[in-house]
This record gives structure tokens, sequence and C-alpha cells, in this order.
């Protein structure tokens, strides 16, 4: 599993004293940890789908923290920032490109974008961005 490998990685950078990647992966791991919590209360069991889509939203909270950082002008803590980014990203799968969208739609029976949307948030969770998938859908392939 993807926590497995996050934690081999804090055990590494423990190792090694390293407080950037101590940090990130100390927030990835407490949000995992958080999120299982709340899936067992349900009765669920947390996948590596769940934990992607930990590690995206935290991406996401990363940029927006970089670019106000960049606004105060603390380059160095940006620079931090974008480096843990790395950090993290290694651990996302490869997400599909425009190209591969448009096939997997064009190969569906039922092209409608409720049934499009549902296709992807079933089979391909995490690897690809429903935004674009949403964009591609609305065009038409």
């Amino acid at each position: 599993m993807i926590i497995d490998e996050i934690k081999k990685d804090n055990i590494r950078a423990m190792k090694e004293h390293d407080a950037v990647a101590r940090a990130i992966y100390g927030v990835v791991m407490n949000k995992v940890l958080l999120n299982n919590i709340e899936l067992k209360k349900d009765g669920k069991t947390q996948t590596d789908a769940d934990v992607v889509q930990i590690l995206q939203k935290t991406i996401k909270e990363l940029t927006e923290e970089k670019e106000n950082f960049l606004k105060a002008g603390n380059k160095a803590e940006a620079d931090n920032i974008e480096s843990q980014k790395a950090l993290i990203s290694k651990f996302l799968p490869k997400m599909l490109s425009e190209e591969e969208i448009r096939a997997i739609i064009a190969s569906l029976p039922d092209k409608s974008i409720p049934a499009v949307m549902k296709h992807f948030k079933e089979h391909y969770a995490g690897k690809v961005d429903m935004g674009v998938v949403n964009k591609i859908a609305r065009v038409g392939v």
C-alpha cells in the first residue's frame, strides 16, 4: 500500500535528519490516519484510492500555500513547499492523458456526461483529473 511506502520514506528521512521531508510525511500520515478512523466508523476500510485522494488534496493545499508565501515575498519557504510537493508527488499514480481519456470515452456505450463521470469515478479514481474528464465529455470526443 502507498501508506507503507510513505512510512518507509519517513523512517529514512528521520535517519537522514531531513526536517522538510519529515514535516510533510508527518502531515500526510496524520491525514491518512484521521481518514482511516472516519472510514472505520462507517464500517469501511481504507484503500490506496483514498490515500491518493488525500495526497492530491495535500498537493493542492501546498500549491495554495506556496502562492501565499510568494505573494509575501518569502521565496525560501516557497522553495521548501515545492520540495515537499515533489516528495509526496512520487507516490501518486501516473495520471491518464487527454488522449487516453478520449479513447476511454469513445469506447463507452453511453456517452452522456453522468454516465461518463460515473465510469471514471468507479474505474479510474485517483488516476484522472475529473475536471479534465468533464471538459472532454462536454466538448465530445
